[in-house]
């Protein structure tokens, strides 16, 4: 297995993994143009955030996406982990783990980042025992939003 930043080349992939992800995790379809130009926006602009993939045998079998936030308070920035997806057929192999502490060694080498977040599904257990395997607890925060 290789995991590498995304490329433009992986776009496709990327897209369908975003699509399969919404479908699976909260019965939404997405549009494919307005998808597909959300991840080229952040394939071309890297200041956004960047895209992990892993590969197997030149396949892209799961990614993940990184996008920033400076903390005032911290004087650091934040990566932020979104767009999770691993292939049905290569989840509980250890793929997001791959990924994640690809995530924590660019962060290091960069030496830009000590905190890294995520949200998941109130109901996705078998993330969140992942996501604390790894070594994340369960924030003291509640999200909230409106869309407009």
């Amino acid at each position: 297995m290789i995991i590498r930043k995304a490329l433009n080349t992986d776009l496709d992939s990327l897209v369908a993994f975003n699509q399969a992800m919404a479908l699976e995790t909260e019965d939404l379809k997405l549009d494919e143009q307005t998808l597909q130009r959300g991840v080229k926006g952040m394939l071309e602009h890297s200041e956004r955030g960047f895209y992990l993939v892993a590969e197997v045998e030149g396949a892209v079998i799961g990614s993940l996406m990184v996008t920033f936030e400076w903390s005032d308070w911290r004087a650091e920035q934040y990566y932020w982990i979104q767009s999770v997806y691993v292939s049905p057929e290569y989840r509980r192999k250890g793929i997001y783990s791959a990924l994640y502490n690809q995530v924590k060694q660019i962060a290091r080498d960069k030496n830009d980042g000590r905190c890294f977040r995520l949200y998941a599904e109130h109901d996705n257990h078998n993330a969140h025992s992942t996501y604390k395997k790894l070594g994340m607890s369960e924030s003291h925060y509640l999200m909230f939003e409106e869309t407009i």
